[in-house]
């Protein structure tokens, strides 16, 4: 089953994002606290939205998806980041992956959205087969850029430009 996040799945979405981080080998940089997920999930003005997707049979959560609005200016229209999809090594395989694409892909296209896009590590080939399996294309020709820690904020740093 996917159902929308309620408030109170902040803890558990924290929990798996930890894990997906550790899974991506990253998990010092996994620093988000349930205070900050809960403001941006359910604040005055959200600004992410997440996806639990439970066990049929137990009711236990095995997985999320967060994702964003973003926009195209060339086809003017909104779109879909997926910022993190991530089910659990326990169920994986039982479809909750592919109901959780589902379910942002419905709400993509009943939003009048242009694109469902997101980010895969190079190295994670059983993802990759995934994604490429429903029909996902890599953007080979684009590379990712992050500023981030020093840079960023000398960049932002007031003053000239």
């Amino acid at each position: 089953m996917i159902r929308s996040a309620v408030v109170e799945d902040v803890p558990t979405i924290i929990e798996l994002i930890r894990e997906l981080a550790d899974y991506e080998k990253a998990l010092d940089q996994a620093k988000a606290t349930e205070e900050q997920l809960r403001e941006a999930l359910f604040g005055e003005q959200p600004a992410v939205f997440a996806l639990i997707a439970e066990d049929d049979t137990t009711g236990a959560t095995v997985g999320f998806a967060l994702w964003f609005r973003n926009f195209s200016t060339w086809t003017g229209t909104h779109g879909i980041y997926l910022e993190d999809l991530y089910v659990r090594p326990s169920a994986r395989g039982g479809g909750h992956g592919k109901a959780l694409l589902t379910e942002l892909a419905r709400t993509a296209v009943e939003r009048g959205c242009s694109r469902l896009e997101w980010s895969v590590l190079d190295w994670n080939e059983p993802s990759i087969g995934f994604y490429k399996a429903l029909g996902a294309q890599p953007m080979d020709e684009w590379t990712v850029f992050r500023l981030t820690g020093p840079a960023l904020r000398e960049l932002g740093a007031p003053g000239p430009s």
